[in-house]
């Protein structure tokens, strides 16, 4: 596992901390493959429950690390991101996130697949896809449509309007809003909660809640697959990559 992802399994709660702080936690293909193969492990092992996925008390994710990802963007089968995408959808032990601070791209987009979300006041989901010339991706054109109706889920994903612990509440993008220092504790007091009940029921019931969406969250993250990498080699994503890399506004 990289050494950005902080593991510890306590009383049948795995959690999976991102711990990259000088680069507010964005992911590199090391981070997304260490992540896909602790949840894939997890998704196996008798030992683990829940997981926990969690930042620091100032920032969730940032997302892709972009100059990592512009630099070395492998065939759109072999992407890490894919492979962690793959690994926490198919996972039917409950997932619980701590937000606090930006969650960024798939930093949010990962939220879509969470069973439960705790978010510090100061968070703000942010997908700005569209910003840097590509489309959304993890099944969110799919996900935020269904959930919030197509004119609140342009807002997020057209505009890549900022979403702040608040609004996220109000929209059910959450279940909670807490101060941050809080979050992480509420998340794992839910998760011992969960882990005393029984793991047949927990999985059963949560694979009948996905049953109906899980075939289509599959469908559409192939979709967007295609799409995103298409998008990747235009010019306006060149751009917006060039302009994010040097601090300034793209062409």
């Amino acid at each position: 596992m990289s050494h950005h992802i902080v593991s510890e399994l306590r009383e049948g709660v795995l959690s999976l901390g991102i711990n990259r702080p000088e680069r507010k936690n964005a992911l590199t293909p090391q981070m997304y493959t260490g992540l896909a193969d602790a949840l894939i492990e997890a998704g196996t092992s008798d030992h683990v429950r829940v997981v926990i996925l969690h930042g620091s008390e100032e920032i969730f994710c940032a997302g892709n690390d972009i100059e990592q990802f512009a630099a070395h963007e492998p065939a759109q089968d072999e992407r890490p991101s894919i492979y962690f995408m793959h690994a926490l959808s198919r996972l039917m032990k409950p997932v619980i996130a701590a937000v606090n601070g930006p969650a960024v791209g798939i930093g949010a987009t990962l939220l879509l697949h969470c069973d439960l979300v705790y978010a510090g006041r100061n968070t703000q989901l942010v997908f700005p896809f569209v910003k840097l010339g590509l489309c959304p991706e993890f099944a969110s054109t799919l996900l935020l449509p269904s959930r919030l109706g197509h004119q609140r889920a342009a807002e997020l994903l057209l505009l890549g309007e900022p979403c702040d612990a608040d609004r996220a509440l109000l929209l059910g993008l959450v279940n909670d809003v807490l101060d941050p220092e809080d979050v992480l504790p509420r998340a794992r007091e839910t998760a011992a909660r969960m882990a005393s009940l029984s793991m047949q029921a927990l999985q059963t019931s949560k694979t009948l809640m996905r049953e109906g969406i899980q075939q289509a969250c599959e469908q559409q993250i192939a979709k967007e697959t295609v799409a995103f990498s298409r998008l990747l080699t235009s010019p306006e994503a060149k751009s917006a990559f060039e302009a994010f890399l040097k601090r300034r506004k793209p062409d």
